[in-house]
């Protein structure tokens, strides 16, 4: 598409022409020349950029993504860029030409300027559309649920440059009335379709026909040949929830992932080194309080300080969860028993440490193991497992990432005793919107409002 096309190309010579001009203006400030050693330095470090943008998808998908996902990916490149040219003039002695302060403060403006560009073409990007200029008319086939949603994602997404004529679509009176009542006005039937686009009317066609159709599908393609008109076909699988779909190749053929997990690469890398740094942050300065409460669980009631529970971890495999001991029995079968308020199993100092969460400190070391992260889905006792998998559809999703110590759902309300089925729903969908959208600011938010839910106690026991 022709707005896309000129974004392709803008996108990374913006970003490439921030870098430079970055490096010269902390050169200036520094009161130095621009000379060719400077001139170089710039060079291979846009090199590094763009080949590092496409490691981490910057330029593959300029345009798709939310902006935390967008900032995420441009601290990932820019640090790997940073990286590289570290190791370069440690090897080649090409720092000693740049005083320290000023390759700080470009580490620090060159993405900064990046960022700012890109803002800066999305404006100018939407004000051309608002014009007219770049944009496409797009034509639906199919007056269905797919079409309409198909429609909504793109008047959500300004950047691709669509603009919807209509829905076209052979239908009965009927079904064009329920359609018109969910605000789907039908602009006229598949001939007056081929109409429009055998006279230029309409740039882009997307048929949203159900899979079945496969007449109507085969009586359009084989009419819009005679045609210049752009078609694409939106499979209606995708009316279902899909898990973190996207296109990949099998062996040169083109499928969609259904469920799939949405950490790999450098998502899954960033997410890794977040969680081992901050967990090792997080024993250092709750060493002491984890001593004293040893101690305290020790000498309240007989039994082990810890208590590792068998729960499911990534992919459903099964890891040892460790806790401190909150009551006098240690539950791990295929039955085990919801903790309830009142509960008599729980000892004096464990009801103090459920309702502050401090049993779940020692959950750090999981992080740091890797069977578990900082955030995510709030891992269940097996036996539970087994008991929601057959009477809530996805339920098993949700081991697609690694269990977390906190998570979406728990500081959206859904923690503690999960008595009814309703309830454990409510969770799953909000484990299930977690995937979804991560991202390593949804991370650092839900750190965030954890610290409020646990001074709260709400639901704890």
């Amino acid at each position: 598409m022709t707005q896309r096309r000129w974004a392709d190309v803008a996108q990374p010579a913006l970003d490439a022409a921030s870098v430079m001009a970055s490096l010269a203006i902390v050169r200036w400030l520094a009161r130095g020349n621009v000379d060719e050693m400077s001139v170089a330095m710039g060079l291979i470090a846009v090199v590094l950029f763009l080949l590092f943008s496409q490691l981490t998808g910057m330029h593959r998908r300029p345009d798709v993504g939310t902006p935390d996902r967008e900032l995420t990916t441009l601290a990932a490149t820019w640090s790997m860029t940073v990286l590289a040219l570290a190791l370069l003039a440690f090897a080649t002695r090409y720092g000693e030409h740049f005083a320290r302060s000023v390759m700080l403060a470009w580490v620090v403006l060159a993405p900064a300027l990046i960022g700012l560009g890109r803002m800066c073409l999305r404006i100018v990007q939407g004000g051309m559309m608002r014009r007219g200029i770049g944009v496409r008319r797009v034509a639906i086939a199919g007056q269905n649920e797919l079409g309409r949603q198909t429609a909504a994602n793109i008047e959500q997404d300004p950047s691709l440059g669509l603009q919807v004529v209509g829905y076209y679509d052979d239908r009965s009176i009927i079904r064009e009335t329920s359609a018109a009542s969910a605000g789907m006005e039908m602009a006229g039937n598949l001939t007056d379709l081929v109409d429009l686009a055998r006279n230029g009317q309409v740039d882009t066609i997307l048929i949203t026909l159900p899979m079945r159709a496969e007449d109507r599908i085969k009586f359009l393609l084989d009419q819009l040949s005679d045609s210049t008109v752009s078609v694409y076909i939106v499979p209606d699988f995708f009316v279902f929830e899909l898990l973190n779909s996207q296109w990949t190749s099998m062996g040169g053929l083109p499928a969609v992932s259904v469920f799939e997990n949405p950490l790999f690469g450098v998502d899954g890398m960033v997410k890794r080194v977040a969680d081992v740094t901050l967990a090792m942050i997080g024993l250092i300065a709750a060493a002491i309080p984890m001593l004293i409460i040893a101690m305290a669980v020790k000498m309240s009631s007989p039994g082990p300080v810890f208590f590792r529970q068998r729960r499911y971890g990534l992919d459903g495999r099964e890891i040892l969860v460790w806790k401190f001991r909150s009551m006098r029995t240690c539950d791990n079968g295929p039955v085990v028993k919801q903790a309830t308020k009142d509960d008599p199993r729980i000892t004096r100092v464990g009801g103090i440490l459920r309702r502050t969460s401090l049993d779940e400190l020692p959950q750090l070391f999981n992080v740091i193991e890797g069977s578990m992260s900082l955030v995510g889905p709030r891992p269940h006792a097996s036996a539970h497992n087994e008991q929601y998998r057959s009477l809530i559809r996805g339920y098993m999703l949700r081991h697609k990432v690694k269990p977390g110590i906190t998570g979406l759902a728990q500081v959206n309300g859904c923690r503690g005793e999960t008595e009814t089925l309703d309830k454990m729903q409510n969770r799953v969908e909000w484990d299930h919107r977690y995937i979804r959208g991560w991202s390593i600011w949804l991370d650092l938010k839900i750190l965030v409002r954890t610290v409020f839910v646990v001074l709260k106690r709400d639901q704890a026991y």
